[in-house]
């Protein structure tokens, strides 16, 4: 069989030395799918709030099943975003993303503010590409123009 390599841009990036997350940060797709996750983040961790705040004190159990029941729909959710080759269990260690980081956050926030830069220098170098070929296409058209 032969082989094809395509350049598609994607890049790795290896997260507290463990576990691997593969994308192209210029995908305009992703982009728009990574800043759209924002409502659906706040509604889960509102929805997290309303359940946690139901249970009773002294159920630990019930408390620790909504959390692991909040990280997979966080890390379903971020599949969807990154594509399903991304498994951000391992990606992370493990690591539940309700849970609260050293420094307060919940770790799923730490990540959305980690990845954010990524994709927005992305997105900057997407857009400089479509004006460099939009500039290359205006100069292919003036130089027809002054050809005739």
């Amino acid at each position: 069989m032969k082989q094809l390599s395509i350049d598609t841009g994607v890049e790795e990036f290896c997260i507290n030395g463990k576990g691997v997350l593969r994308f192209n940060p210029s995908d305009p797709n992703l982009y728009h799918r990574f800043f759209a996750l924002g409502p659906e983040l706040a509604a889960l961790d509102r929805e997290l709030g309303e359940k946690s705040a139901a249970l009773p004190a002294e159920d630990a159990q019930a408390g620790f099943a909504l959390l692991a029941d909040y990280d997979a729909r966080i890390k379903a959710l971020l599949g969807e975003v990154f594509g399903p080759e991304n498994d951000f269990d391992k990606a992370l260690g493990g690591v539940n993303l309700a849970g609260v980081a050293a420094n307060g956050h919940r770790v799923v926030q730490n990540l959305l503010e980690a990845l954010t830069p990524i994709l927005q220098e992305g997105a900057r170098r997407h857009l400089e590409a479509r004006a460099a070929d939009a500039e290359a296409q205006a100069e292919a058209a003036r130089a027809v123009r002054g050809a005739l």
